[in-house]
């Protein structure tokens, strides 16, 4: 009996320490962490932002449009009269002058009617002198001394006309320009109004452009402008304003403007398409920002002012842009720092860090 009582007692022990060691070799869980500590009351945080630094430069308003260069003067050159082409003066290109014989007309039968004039009125005017003289001794009427006179005033005309027709047949430059490629030949026999060739006054050429009706204000006679064209690259060409159409085009409602450029070495042609700027306004102390750093509003436009670490939300009035920058006439001074970048999570009065600061636009 004792016997069995101390085999139960064993198995007792052994099944007490099986349990003991299923217990402690399984992995106990870690302590739970501790909450962090919550910021204290009216701690924000810093929201890094770019900058930029507001400051002076000058700044140009200006109106930009294409046009068309014109000759100052342009003529075709066409005879008057018919005539067979006695001779060309001229060569393809060539600079002429004003008053220079172009071309001539075969003029001997009006020379031989000119002549013939001549003669008809020397006679007249022995005629009307006799006349005269057999009036004073009273000869002759005072009719026949009318009829003589008329006579002589007849012939003087008709000398008159056909001195006219012999200088037609002669066709000088009426100013100074290059003559164009010919149409005719010597020898041919021209109409009155055949084109021979054309006369392009470009020492000094037109450029006619539009602008909109809403610079019309803007625009006075005087004013200088820029040119350049496709056939010179990176050339600038100044000309200046000397007419504005006094009507606005209903239709596009822009009005013409007409300026003169002098043309030294004749290197633009008429014809040519050409890209103007016209600077219709320059300050040179004026406050810039960059453009993205303006926060439209419902009210009007705002920055963002750093200062001591806090953005203030800051009304501006706005004037003059150009690429990148845009002109402060208001609510800003020189050296103040403006958030460029960043802008879409502040609020006004709200911490911020500040970044690398934004680069100003290459000038």
């Amino acid at each position: 009996m004792r016997r069995i009582v101390y085999l139960a007692a064993a198995v007792a022990l052994l099944v007490a320490a099986g349990f003991a060691w299923r217990h402690y070799s399984k992995p106990q869980p870690a302590p739970a962490a501790k909450p962090a500590a919550k910021p204290a009351a009216g701690a924000a945080r810093a929201l890094p932002v770019k900058v930029a630094t507001v400051r002076r430069d000058a700044v140009t308003d200006s109106l930009t449009a294409v046009g068309t260069l014109l000759a100052n003067e342009s003529v075709m050159i066409r005879p008057e009269i018919d005539g067979r082409i006695e001779a060309i003066h001229f060569q393809e290109g060539q600079l002429v002058r004003r008053g220079d014989k172009l071309v001539s007309l075969d003029a001997a039968e009006v020379e031989a009617q000119l002549t013939s004039a001549i003669a008809a009125a020397n006679l007249n005017r022995s005629r009307l002198k006799r006349s005269e003289e057999l009036f004073e001794k009273k000869f002759i009427s005072a009719q026949a001394l009318d009829e003589a006179r008329e006579n002589l005033n007849q012939t003087n005309a008709r000398e008159a006309e056909i001195r006219a027709r012999l200088a037609k047949s002669v066709i000088r430059a009426p100013f100074e320009g290059v003559a164009g490629l010919r149409q005719v030949s010597p020898g041919a026999y021209a109409k009155a109004g055949q084109d021979i060739a054309r006369l392009e006054g470009i020492g000094t050429l037109k450029l006619d452009f539009r602008a909109p009706e809403a610079y019309l204000r803007r625009l006075r006679t005087g004013q200088a402008l820029a040119v350049t064209v496709d056939a010179w690259p990176g050339e600038r060409f100044s000309g200046t304003i000397y007419a504005i159409e006094p009507a606005v085009d209903e239709a596009s409602r822009t009005v013409l403007v007409r300026a003169r450029l002098p043309n030294p070495g004749v290197r633009l042609k008429p014809g040519m398409f050409a890209r103007v700027s016209l600077v219709l306004e320059q300050r040179d102390n004026a406050l810039l920002v960059p453009e993205q750093a303006i926060v439209p509003r419902g009210d009007g436009l705002f920055v963002f002012r750093v200062d001591d670490g806090k953005v203030r939300l800051t009304k501006v009035e706005t004037g003059l842009r150009r690429p990148g920058e845009i002109e402060i006439t208001g609510g800003l001074e020189a050296g103040q720092t403006v958030v460029a970048d960043g802008q879409l999570r502040l609020q006004d009065g709200a911490a911020v860090s500040v970044s690398a600061p934004k680069p100003q636009p290459a000038q």
